[in-house]
């Protein structure tokens, strides 16, 4: 067994406790991924984003700097057993020399203010993947989960119903909740039909492919996919999405777009986010199961089959999952996978395999 994630928001969550003057290092820490429990699980590669949320900063510019020269100081610190990936062959040398492949990616391509100067000084930095949004609206297109317009209005809603006292009739109550679920389900069950790419981001997208850098659809709206189909001729990915039919969620990918993004000879990756695997009635708690990661994967499998699948835990981004609490437990899916029927190569596709064909295809 070999592991390839696709994503983590780590280095982010590590300038976060820098910043609070409580630093923990990435090789060994209290998060859920840290170097020697990853060696430990035999991980191959893991791809570390530097996640910007656009309107809590403020320069998205500056903050992706600033978790680059974070990520520059732990593999200066970690070079024994960490090396990063510029290129296919990198991957092969740093495993010939027993060391961990970190593939650098950016969560939030408003990082680049729709600049391609920007874009290309990226590439330099040594990123070789950029998810498009997040989710906000940018200069390069728009997201389903798109808190620039909803989600002040879904908070205020929850509130109300959250904060409702013992003054408040049983009636009122339940008027509040019920207009608390509408908000939810609508902002969760939503998807944009029509807000795609826009003129710069078609650029955008286009520069990346002749750069090197691999185009991340996750968090990007439904019509921004097609938009990114039409835009590109290479595979791209979703690195952290899963199936929504089976959890409904805009987040995660449509059957259409996971027969697109595997004919296409791309891949998406399997989340562990306990909310984007199985829906719970609004306000019970959601502590995630493997069960459900695997619900999931058979019906990805079936849909645009067995090449078109990989991992994207979203560690470090995400509430704990319950059952695949971190890096060290990731033998618990595998083994939770051949038990549902996937066969070991099958299950080695998943793993890896697959998201490695990627690279070696884009990078």
């Amino acid at each position: 067994m070999k592991v390839i994630d696709m994503h983590c928001d780590t280095i982010s969550g590590l300038l976060a406790l820098k910043e609070q003057g409580e630093p923990e290092g990435l090789r060994q820490n209290n998060r859920h991924i840290d170097l020697l429990r990853m060696k430990e699980s035999r991980y191959l590669i893991q791809n570390f984003a530097l996640f910007v949320p656009l309107k809590s900063v403020s320069d998205p510019w500056e903050q992706v700097c600033s978790l680059y020269r974070l990520y520059q100081e732990e593999l200066e610190q970690n070079r024994d057993i960490l090396a990063p990936v510029l290129c296919f062959s990198d991957i092969q040398k740093n495993e010939a020399e027993g060391r961990l492949s970190s593939l650098l990616t950016v969560e939030e391509g408003g990082v680049c203010k729709g600049e391609p100067e920007k874009l290309r000084e990226l590439y330099q930095m040594g990123v070789r993947m950029m998810t498009l949004t997040w989710n906000f609206d940018n200069e390069i297109g728009h997201p389903n989960l798109n808190s620039s317009r909803y989600a002040e209005k879904v908070k205020s809603v929850m509130e109300a119903w959250k904060n409702c006292d013992s003054h408040v009739s049983a009636q009122e109550r339940e008027e509040k909740r019920q207009a608390a679920e509408a908000a939810f389900a609508g902002y969760y069950h939503t998807p944009d039909l029509t807000g795609g790419l826009t003129e710069k981001g078609r650029e955008m997208v286009a520069e990346m492919e002749k750069l090197g850098m691999i185009p991340d659809v996750s968090h990007l709206s439904d019509a921004g996919f097609y938009d990114v189909l039409e835009a590109t001729g290479k595979p791209f990915v979703a690195s952290h999405s899963n199936a929504r039919a089976v959890c409904p969620c805009v987040r995660n990918m449509t059957d259409d777009m996971i027969r697109k993004l595997s004919e296409r000879g791309g891949v998406m990756g399997l989340n562990f986010c306990a909310d984007f695997l199985e829906e719970k009635p609004l306000g019970e708690r959601n502590p995630g199961t493997i069960a459900a990661v695997v619900r999931h994967a058979k019906h990805i499998v079936s849909v645009g089959g067995i090449e078109v699948l990989g991992l994207g835990s979203d560690f470090d981004g995400i509430d704990t999952h319950e059952e695949l609490p971190g890096a060290q437990s990731m033998d618990r899916l595998w083994s939770a996978l051949c038990a549902a029927g996937f066969s070991e190569d099958q299950a080695e596709k998943i793993f890896w395999r697959n998201v490695l064909r990627v690279y070696r295809d884009t990078l």
